[in-house]
């Protein structure tokens, strides 16, 4: 008759009761191991850091080394500490006291804190932040920043942040864009990486905020919502600056502006000028837009007028090098149909059009709004 051997109780079923052991599962304990595995890399990246400056200090390591190495250690810190975050966000631990936060400033604060990494990493970046108070916690909505650069950072080396106000619901409205001019991106570079999780964690556990992504030929762009924006800055159209108080109240605003137009037609430039001059604004005009690179060396323009006859190949080097600077560089064209006037957009590349017919009677009320836009 064959016996069978029981066999011996695993140590970690040692006083237990079976119930219990065989009750046991990973899936009630992944939180618990993302977190310890977690802390020990951010310490063990922590030591491994303190480490390598000592070397730098004791000129065991020369700078170039000592950066070559220091990079995949903080990555992999970022990992761990993104893996912390989302745990925390996720069990529920991270206290929250939602107040009024101007997100404009928490932005520039953020990406001035980056800005020596960013400059190392060799990446260009640009902002246009509208002032926008949203209802959230200060220190989660520095973390949500944060993770966005974080995940933006690997996919190119040109950065748009902009923070402006959202036409229909009007919601403040965070775009980062994100352009690898053709390069292929880091080798780090994925869509569902730990900031991803880490966003879409925040923006579950804050509430009030609605995250959206998009890949494409040139790299990604990345866009939030604040449906909890508690200020909100009205737009100017072009109905609103027709009223005498608002064209009094702006042409008091517009103490200071500069303009400079570009055309080979005497007339245009004449006809441009005295519009200007009848709001107040300083101008002065040259023939070709290589006068114009030439001009903008010695003094940079607000806004310029540029005849619609130099449009072409030139034309689009010349905004795409004011734009690298300036994000949404505002332009007014003058086109050959007397009539015409036409708003922008609010598109990079969208530009108002003037008649050459109709400079004296529409050209202030065009640079106004373009003018009022890019505040």
């Amino acid at each position: 008759m064959l016996t069978t051997k029981k066999p011996s109780p695993s140590p970690a079923a040692v006083g237990k009761s079976p119930a219990e052991s065989e009750a046991w599962s990973l899936d009630d304990h992944w939180p618990e191991m993302v977190s310890n595995l977690a802390s020990q890399v951010t310490e063990g990246v922590s030591l491994l850091q303190h480490h390598l400056d000592q070397l730098l200090v004791k000129g065991r390591l020369s700078k170039l080394e000592h950066r070559l190495l220091s990079v995949p250690a903080e990555r992999i810190k970022l990992a761990g500490v993104s893996a912390q975050q989302v745990q925390r966000f996720y069990g529920g631990r991270i206290r929250q006291s939602h107040e009024k936060v101007n997100l404009a400033d928490l932005i520039e604060g953020v990406l001035q804190e980056r800005k020596t990494e960013l400059g190392q990493l060799g990446i260009a970046l640009r902002r246009k932040l509208k002032p926008l108070e949203v209802l959230i916690d200060p220190t989660v909505a520095h973390t949500f920043v944060n993770a966005v650069l974080d995940w933006a950072l690997p996919f190119g080396n040109r950065i748009d942040v902009r923070l402006d106000l959202n036409s229909w619901p009007q919601n403040a409205r965070l775009q980062v864009r994100v352009a690898n001019d053709g390069l292929p991106p880091s080798s780090s570079a994925h869509m569902d990486n730990l900031s991803w999780m880490l966003i879409r964690q925040i923006a579950n556990s804050a509430g009030g905020i609605e995250p959206t992504r998009d890949l494409n030929d040139d790299g990604v762009s990345f866009t939030a919502m604040f449906t909890r924006t508690v200020q909100a800055v009205d737009g100017i159209s072009a109905v609103d600056l027709s009223d005498d108080h608002t064209r009094t109240s702006m042409f008091k605003s517009l103490s200071g502006t500069y303009v400079l137009t570009v055309s080979p037609s005497l007339q245009i430039r004449a006809d441009v000028r005295d519009s200007l001059r009848e709001i107040g604004i300083a101008s002065d005009s040259v023939v070709d837009l290589q006068q114009a690179r030439e001009a903008m060396r010695a003094r940079m323009p607000n806004l310029i007028v540029v005849d619609s006859e130099l449009k072409g190949d030139d034309f689009d080097a010349f905004r795409r090098e004011i734009l690298r600077e300036v994000f949404e560089f505002p332009f007014v064209e003058i086109s050959p149909d007397d009539s015409s006037f036409d708003m922008s957009g609010f598109g990079e590349f969208s530009m108002a059009k003037v008649g050459r017919g109709n400079i004296r009677e529409a050209l202030g009320t065009a640079v106004m709004f373009e003018l009022a836009k890019a505040v």
